[in-house]
């Protein structure tokens, strides 16, 4: 099922997948040298799920693109077709010296809705899954105690059923889609009021807001 975002910007999509055709880029490996470390999260719109990490002291650096899949060099039109078995995902490059990976995940949770399987708001398919794709056994063990501590809380009426599952090759999504919310922040602020996420999410933590 394709979003909403090519019902409400068709035009808009059509030019831009004829300017990127091909995603060729690769995702950089972190700088080990440097202390730099990767976190790869899936929540749904991946252009709702940049704005909150770039806000963050320690986070060198977002970006949007395609994770959990099998197919090389995904392009947006064949992931939104939900055949890949890719979730449109951000990558996220901090530094642990700075923010350390349990708030990384604090700040993940707080975006999304972790009841809904292969489904975020109004965006539907495996595409728009919400998961988190650990890089290590020590982000294995945080985001499932994160996890377990979130569906102890009875914050949810429903299970939390967000994967946890080991990151694999990350490709980055068109130039036209990072930092989208910059780009167009009209048409970002309008597809995000309407997808109901900023709602739900008020609804849920509005005491930690």
């Amino acid at each position: 099922m394709k979003c909403l975002r090519f019902y409400l910007f068709p035009v808009i999509a059509m030019l831009a997948l004829a300017a990127f055709p091909v995603n060729i880029l690769k995702a950089e490996e972190p700088d080990q040298s440097s202390g730099f470390a990767a976190a790869t999260f899936a929540g749904g719109c991946f252009w709702c799920m940049q704005p909150p990490f770039d806000k963050l002291s320690g986070v060198v650096k977002t970006t949007v693109g395609y994770a959990g899949g099998k197919e090389k060099s995904p392009t947006y039109k064949q992931v939104s077709s939900g055949r890949t078995g890719h979730a449109e995902s951000v990558e996220i490059i901090y530094d642990p010296s700075k923010i350390s990976y349990a708030d990384l995940l604090n700040v993940f949770w707080m975006q999304i809705n972790p009841t809904t399987p292969d489904r975020q708001f109004v965006d539907v398919g495996k595409q728009y899954r919400a998961a988190i794709f650990y890089h290590d056994e020590a982000q294995k063990e945080a985001a499932a105690a994160s996890k377990e501590n979130l569906e102890k809380s009875g914050r949810f009426d429903g299970p939390v059923v967000t994967e946890i599952t080991a990151a694999t090759e990350f490709y980055p999504a068109e130039e036209y889609h990072q930092d989208y919310y910059k780009k167009n922040p009209l048409r970002y602020k309008f597809y995000r009021f309407n997808s109901g996420r900023d709602q739900y999410l008020d609804k849920v933590w509005h005491e930690e807001k």
